[in-house]
């Protein structure tokens, strides 16, 4: 073999080489994940650094998740979807209820008295979720996981054992369904979004919020409130919870990369998350009762009459479902039928 020939051999090789290292570079991506609590609540610390984590891994290094908590990339939580679908964070984690009547089927797991627990009601939104919204409502964005907190329940300055014990109250509502239930009972609903609640219930602004016990300790609710209301059998309301992905950042990626997130989401995921969120409600009741506050449990009976005058909730998003074209009867059966099949395998 002549010189020349042997570095033309060598300059082709070292090509190659340097095309194969572009062409592994290239192949990394780095998706940025935007979310509204700080990075030490729950959610973030126990359900969405674990699934970035094994998407991470699962990627063989490929993907890295840069995480941003408490709105780092800018805006306010209920721009986060619209973030997602612009292209301005990768992936977000949000309420779905921060845009009230966007995303109207997942309401349905929202209204009063419908959850039994999340893992049971997180499974029956999935089912739904896969059926009914994700070519229409939610056609948009790539969804990864659909679920429910634990049981939504009232936290307030003076105690509320009765409907009546409400009225005039100031109450923050974290969606649709709880915010016409606390009208109907005769309270005041006040729109805010989570991490504004301290800072409500400190200056007066309301007199009371409802959100389920895992998320009270981060923000120091049973320091602010002394009393809390609970129910039972089925919750007084759940919210729904999407962790959703640009659509076009995830067709870009190489089979292996879409693998490695698919194989994390899903089903699965949705009700591992539901049940961390719900399993995270012990220890922070826990907390509120070392702390010497008020736990309030209704019983059965006591539970009923606040179901019966929820009817009225019930009634008037059946007619928003009929005057959106959507049979809210149907979806409303499906749900309670899932939700109830599904809830003895998650009971513990």
């Amino acid at each position: 073999m002549t010189t020349r020939r042997k570095l033309l051999g060598a300059a082709g090789a070292t090509a190659i080489a340097a095309l194969c290292a572009t062409q592994a570079f290239a192949d990394n991506v780095t998706l940025k994940m935007h979310q509204f609590l700080p990075a030490q609540a729950n959610v973030p610390k126990l359900i969405l650094d674990v699934w970035a984590d094994n998407v991470e891994a699962s990627s063989g290094g490929e993907i890295t998740i840069d995480r941003y908590p408490s709105m780092q990339l800018g805006g306010k939580p209920p721009e986060l979807m619209d973030q997602a679908m612009d292209g301005v964070a990768d992936i977000v984690w949000t309420v779905v209820g921060y845009t009230p009547g966007r995303f109207p089927s997942t309401e349905v797991f929202e209204l009063p008295f419908m959850m039994t627990n999340a893992r049971a009601t997180s499974h029956a939104y999935w089912e739904m979720f896969e059926k009914h919204m994700k070519d229409t409502e939610f056609k948009d964005v790539k969804i990864l996981g659909t679920w429910v907190h634990g049981p939504g329940l009232i936290h307030s300055a003076d105690p509320v054992e009765t409907p009546d014990d409400l009225q005039g109250m100031k109450i923050r509502g974290g969606g649709r369904s709880v915010n016409s239930l606390l009208t109907q009972l005769g309270a005041t609903p006040v729109g805010m979004p989570v991490p504004a609640i301290p800072e409500g219930l400190s200056k007066g602004v309301i007199d009371g919020t409802t959100i389920p016990w895992e998320v009270t300790t981060a923000l120091k609710v049973p320091e602010l409130v002394e009393n809390h209301t609970e129910f039972t059998g089925k919750a007084l309301y759940t919210l729904t919870f999407v962790l959703a992905m640009n659509k076009e950042k995830y067709e870009s990626l190489s089979d292996a990369q879409k693998q490695a997130i698919d194989e994390n989401s899903g089903l699965e995921f949705s009700v591992f998350a539901g049940g961390v969120q719900e399993d995270s409600d012990a220890p922070a009741r826990e907390f509120a009762l070392d702390n010497g506050n008020n736990v309030i449990t209704l019983d059965a009976d006591q539970t009923a009459e606040w179901r019966e005058l929820a009817q009225p909730v019930y009634d008037k998003w059946l007619a928003d479902m009929t005057e959106k074209g959507i049979d809210g009867q149907a979806l409303l059966e499906e749900a309670s039928y899932l939700i109830e099949k599904y809830t003895p395998q998650y009971v513990k």
